[in-house]
């Protein structure tokens, strides 16, 4: 059966270099400030998404990603290994929003670009918040299921899909009818490297806000592909566009403001080398019992 499959990513600061500017003073992260990279547990999830497009033919992959111009990174990368296009969800508006407001931003862009959307696709959480939340709120904003914590899609047929996800202390196979939102985790299979074929294809695929000033289509080297190929031109989208409430957007709609965020270094008071003899690891679990670390 075709599928309309919407993959929720997102751009994140790469958290393993978070440093004394990695806040703003309103208490959000400073974005400019850190390395920008696509959030790993979302290509857990678009993974998901191309199977099941290979397994039924005529499925149509697309991406939807909020934030700033070159979030448009994501939608590229995303094309590159098989999507096949997205949106960019970009608005000053929606700078500063928790996890509230950013399910809600995304919901209302479902509601306006894809409709008739079969299954909604997002990793677990993001490293930038670890909160895991906004899957679970985009559903219910939409009113649909929710398979949350998905190691593997088995199946979907007959306006049904069936998944297995992981419990504390095991795995559960679970069924939900469609439309259905699911959340990816980080051990499910990871996402296939990029294709050169597609990488040739979609490499000046831009979005608006990536033009230089004053710059339009017409008037970029190979100007001529972009008129011909409307893929190039990647899909734009404010809160107008979306007819959006601002009061539900950014810092207005979220009622949840970080305070401070440290970068805690732990550092050894002091080491202990040892051998793999038999006398040095009876005494390191002998050490290690005593202070209670084991057993």
């Amino acid at each position: 059966m075709k599928l309309n499959i919407v993959v929720l990513a997102k751009q994140v600061p790469d958290t393993r270099n978070v440093g004394p500017d990695a806040m703003t003073p309103e208490g959000t992260v400073n974005r400019s400030a850190l390395p920008a990279i696509f959030n790993p547990e979302d290509l857990n999830a678009l993974e998901q998404a191309l199977r099941l497009k290979d397994q039924n033919p005529g499925t149509t992959v697309n991406i939807l990603t909020m934030g700033p111009g070159r979030a448009a990174e994501v939608i590229r990368e995303a094309m590159y290994r098989g999507a096949d296009g997205g949106y960019l969800l970009t608005d000053r508006a929606f700078a500063g929003a928790d996890t509230l407001a950013t399910s809600y931003a995304l919901a209302t862009a479902i509601k306006h670009v894809c409709p008739n959307v079969d299954l909604i696709i997002g990793g677990r959480q993001a490293i930038d918040g670890d909160t895991a939340q906004v899957g679970p709120q985009v559903a219910e904003k939409l009113g649909l299921n929710q398979i949350t914590y998905t190691e593997e899609i088995l199946s979907v047929k007959d306006g049904r899909i069936t998944a297995t996800r992981h419990i504390d202390g095991g795995v559960e196979t679970v069924e939900s009818p469609l439309p259905c939102v699911l959340t990816v985790n980080g051990s499910a299979a990871p996402c296939r490297p990029r294709n050169v074929k597609l990488v040739m294809k979609y490499k000046r695929a831009l979005a608006p806000l990536e033009l230089p000033q004053d710059t339009t289509y017409e008037q970029l080297p190979y100007a001529d592909q972009y008129g011909k190929k409307k893929y190039l031109k990647i899909q734009q989208l404010t809160t107008a566009d979306i007819n959006a409430d601002l009061n539900q957007c950014g810092l207005a709609g979220s009622p949840t403001k970080v305070k401070a965020v440290e970068n805690i270094v732990f550092k050894a008071k002091e080491s202990k080398v040892l051998t793999g003899s038999d006398s040095d690891i009876n005494g390191l679990v002998q050490e290690l019992l005593a202070s209670h670390t084991i057993g």
